[in-house]
């Protein structure tokens, strides 16, 4: 008979966010013989989506419909979705440990230079369990990605879905803004290209940080950034971030303020948004502060939902909504470089014993837990 070990499951919340965390124990499967069983030491507090055809399907298909334009509503439904308008809590898979074994095919010839007792995080693959198990069995070690010693276990645990989302994000930021000057360098060489990063959880916490090293290391000079923060407790982190500027989104204003006053901090009219919030209400008001021609780009997450709304709004003001994915996991190589070797510093982030999980999540929607949240599963440090 398998032993078993311990798995936490975090479910899309419903209102209130009760019955989404579920804790079990799982049989310890059999290592595959061409994979890697890792023992996770660290989670980030993400959460797995149900099935689309449930009632609540998304991170945003509850919150938005309700309190899109309707502010007054937002107190009065579920406070679970506050955290999740606002990018702190997201669907993802994000998880650092150890390799405790290596499948029975494994050799010198194929092991990608891992071997047991390593330390790694796992790039999201499409197979991914429904939750955290203390025990992870990974089918191929092509989704394994080393990290150094130097890189904290908690730290490493934000980039396989969080950090690498906003660095996908910030690359395709690049391309529009690289083809944006160069339409301009004839007439307007002086012009700077202007790009606005809405929200203030985990997402974009991560986005603002990876653009300000991404354009500084190119060369990018003629780029400004501005963060459109949510809540006070983001505007606080927002303004810690250097050569960005912040204006606060304030829901006591009208719309018409909030994007005058956004277009006053920004200089105008921006020409590239990434917006992480998840609702229509949202993408509404970042395209009324984007220029004619421009991109906004949103996860896919909630691209689905969004994008019939919109298709003939964006279509009326020739501008461009670009759904982005998680990237790749050359790209998460790439990233765990960078942060370990400190160009790129992670957001803020709290850990806490993973049998605290439910009550982590609940804090979580209501967003009273500053950046990101990491489940410790072992203690290896």
């Amino acid at each position: 008979m398998n032993k078993l070990c311990r798995q936490v499951s975090i479910e899309s919340p419903g209102p209130g966010a009760k019955n989404c965390v579920f804790n079990f124990f799982v049989p310890i499967e059999d290592t595959p013989a061409l994979g890697a069983r890792i023992r996770i030491v660290c989670a980030g507090a993400c959460y797995r989506r149900r099935d689309r055809s449930n009632s609540i399907t998304s991170m945003s298909s509850v919150s938005s419909e309700l309190s899109d334009y309707c502010p007054s509503v937002n107190s009065m439904s579920s406070p679970a979705h506050q955290g999740i308008r606002e990018g702190s809590f997201f669907p993802g898979f994000e998880v650092a440990g150890v390799i405790e074994s290596l499948g029975s095919e494994i050799t010198e010839a194929n092991n990608r230079g891992l071997r047991i007792g390593q330390r790694v995080i796992v790039y999201p693959f499409d197979e991914t369990p429904a939750g955290y198990a203390e025990l992870l069995v990974v089918p191929d070690l092509k989704h394994v990605v080393p990290i150094p010693d130097s890189l904290p276990m908690e730290v490493a645990a934000m980039l396989p879905t969080g950090a690498l989302l906003a660095m996908n994000a910030v690359f395709k930021a690049q391309a529009v803004v690289t083809q944006i000057l160069s339409q301009r360098a004839a007439t307007e060489p002086k012009r700077k290209c202007k790009i606005l990063i809405v929200g203030t959880g985990g997402l974009a916490l991560w986005a603002v940080r990876i653009a300000s090293y991404h354009f500084a290391s190119t060369g990018a000079d003629n780029v400004d950034i501005t963060v459109a923060s949510l809540r006070d407790e983001g505007f606080r982190l927002a303004t810690e971030i250097k050569n960005v500027s912040v204006v606060q989104w304030n829901e006591c204003l009208y719309e018409p303020q909030l994007i005058e006053r956004t277009k006053d901090v920004c200089g105008g009219a921006v020409d590239v948004v990434i917006d992480f919030g998840t609702t229509s209400r949202s993408l509404h008001r970042s395209m009324h502060c984007l220029s004619k021609g421009g991109v906004v780009l949103i996860s896919d997450e909630v691209a689905e939902k969004l994008l019939p709304k919109f298709s003939r709004l964006s279509n009326e003001y020739q501008q461009e909504i670009i759904p982005i994915s998680n990237g790749t996991a050359e790209q998460l190589a790439e990233l765990v470089e960078l942060v370990a070797n400190k160009k790129i510093e992670p957001p803020p982030h709290s850990v806490f014993p993973c049998e605290q999980a439910a009550e982590v999540i609940t804090k979580l929607c209501n967003s009273e837990i500053p950046g990101r949240a990491i489940l410790r599963f072992h203690d290896i440090e």
